[in-house]
């Protein structure tokens, strides 16, 4: 802390050892000051003020049919960019401020100017602009202010319209790329399920699905084999009892004409049932299809088994010798049973190997259902993203148009003028009330500065301490200068100069407010 102290110390020392040029420098700059502030020409300001109306009553009503643009941030962006170097040079030409600019340097230089000077501010939170600008001359300003006006007025916004024309087109060319990706999409569709019809049902039923109808349908077959089975054997067994039984010597002739005219009606119905069924399944499938090609094939195999049986029967009839108890009507009740019976257990087994054939081929193509499954899925998931997309880009190319016709229509946002242009009666720059002292501060601080330099370029040591620490040596002893009355006489006396050089800076000072201040008692 002493260390500070001394530092300052010898600082303050030094700069008054220096005083006179300090004060020297000081006067200098303060009247420099006074010339700028009284030399610096009046400027004028004009202003105007822009509400801007971005509410409209066609807004709600188009609400969620029509794309609604945010009308208030357009607003801002144009107050933002209205100040740009082609609307200046329209405003100059607006204003005739380019009949004194003849060059181009000079142009450019007014452009850069105005660009720095004009100012639009937003007032508040209502779309309130407030247009300025100031110069030497109020008549001027009044001009560039109402050339800004129009130029702000008449912007339009109408590049939200060429927006929405390119946004059209643009959809329009998405529409056109989506709809060559659904067409190439239903193309594969079309292949794949040509390419794997076996897998397909008709009601939708996956593979899985179809094999446990499969396998339900075999396990149902096979449980009515077996009961045809049983039948059978009991109508066989009820047949042997009545032959031990019966002794009527007339049955051997009725059992051959039954025989020769034995028919089998089971079979001939199931025959005209699966005639329907083809008929049924030709309707919506191929003759390729697995379902048609199996029904054939069992109506086929039915057939031939109604020959084979009629055969049979015919070939046992006539082969027996008619026996005492063949006219009896029970016993051809019971050989009739039989009969049909055997050509149910026939037809039933033919089943029972359809289905199995059936079952064997579903879970054959089980190993590869799952693969063709999910390429199935994602092709049906691709399709279905670009149908969406589609859908989608539809309906916002009409939204676009319909927000173009809103815009044509009703217009973006309605410009009115609350305050014309209108040049302030006194200047409103500079403010030399308020240069004034700055000038004074500044030349104060000049003063101060002058003379800390000089102490620094010509060092004086005030005490031993110092030129100790500076020299590095030994001091052997400190000679004191002891002052005679005339030396204290001219110091004093100097003192006093100094004094009345810094009261009459003040002074000079005071003279100037007093003066700047009746001046604009007088301007007001």
């Amino acid at each position: 802390m002493d260390e500070l102290i001394g530092q300052i110390s010898t600082a303050a020392r030094g700069m008054w050892k220096h005083r006179w040029l300090g004060m020297l420098i000081a006067w200098l700059v303060m009247v420099l000051g006074v010339a700028v502030v009284l030399l610096v020409p009046d400027k004028y300001e004009a202003s105007a003020r822009i509400f801007v109306d971005t509410q409209s009553i066609l807004k709600p009503l188009m609400s969620g049919l029509a794309v609604q643009p945010n009308v208030n941030q357009q607003v801002v962006m144009l107050s933002r960019t209205l100040i740009s170097r082609p609307n200046v040079e329209k405003l100059i030409r607006m204003a005739d401020l380019d009949l004194k600019s003849q060059s181009r340097a000079a142009q450019e230089a007014l452009v850069d100017e105005l660009m720095k000077t004009l100012e639009i501010k937003n007032v508040g939170r209502d779309n309130l602009y407030v247009l300025s600008f100031r110069d030497t001359s109020p008549e001027k300003a009044k001009k560039v202010v109402q050339s800004l006006v129009s130029i702000f007025v008449e912007s339009s916004l109408g590049d939200t319209r060429n927006d929405s024309n390119m946004a059209r087109k643009f959809i329009d060319e998405q529409i056109k790329t989506y709809v060559g990706k659904l067409e190439e999409a239903e193309a594969r569709l079309k292949e794949f399920k040509v390419r794997n019809i076996e897998i397909q049902n008709a009601e939708g039923i996956d593979m899985a699905g179809q094999l446990s109808v499969i396998s339900s349908q075999l396990n149902q077959a096979r449980l009515d084999l077996r009961e045809a089975e049983n039948a059978r054997d009991a109508a066989k067994r009820q047949l042997d009892a009545e032959k031990s039984q019966s002794t009527d010597a007339t049955s051997r002739s009725l059992l051959q004409e039954s025989a020769v005219m034995i028919s089998t009606p089971e079979i001939d119905g199931r025959i005209e049932v699966q005639k329907r069924n083809l008929d049924m399944l030709l309707q919506r499938f191929t003759e390729e299809h697995p379902d048609v090609a199996s029904t054939k094939r069992l109506i086929e195999e039915l057939e031939v088994l109604k020959r084979k049986e009629l055969q049979a029967l015919r070939k046992t009839a006539m082969a027996n010798p008619p026996t005492v108890f063949n006219n009896s009507l029970a016993y051809q009740e019971l050989n009739r049973m039989l009969a049909t019976s055997e050509v149910q257990v026939a037809s039933l087994r033919a089943r029972v190997g359809e289905y199995a054939a059936r079952f064997n081929r579903a879970r054959e193509l089980m190993k590869t259902a799952p693969q063709i499954e999910a390429e199935f899925a994602q092709m049906n998931r691709d399709y279905d993203i670009n149908k969406k997309n589609y859908n989608d880009l539809v309906a916002r190319r009409e939204s676009a148009a319909l927000s173009g016709d809103l815009e044509s229509a009703a217009g973006v946002a309605d410009f009115r003028l609350i305050d014309p242009p209108r040049a302030s009666p006194k200047p409103v720059a500079p403010n030399r009330l308020l240069l004034m002292p700055l000038a004074l501060l500044v030349a104060l601080g000049a003063g101060f500065f002058a003379a800390l330099l000089a102490s620094r370029m010509h060092a004086v040591f005030f005490d031993a301490r110092s030129l100790r620490d500076v020299v590095g040596l030994p001091l052997l002893g400190v000679v004191t200068l002891v002052m005679d009355s005339g030396a204290a006489m001219q110091e004093k006396s100097n003192l006093k100069k100094f004094l009345g050089a810094s009261g009459a800076l003040l002074g000079f000072f005071v003279a100037g407010m007093v003066v700047l201040s009746q001046m604009s008692g007088r301007a007001g």
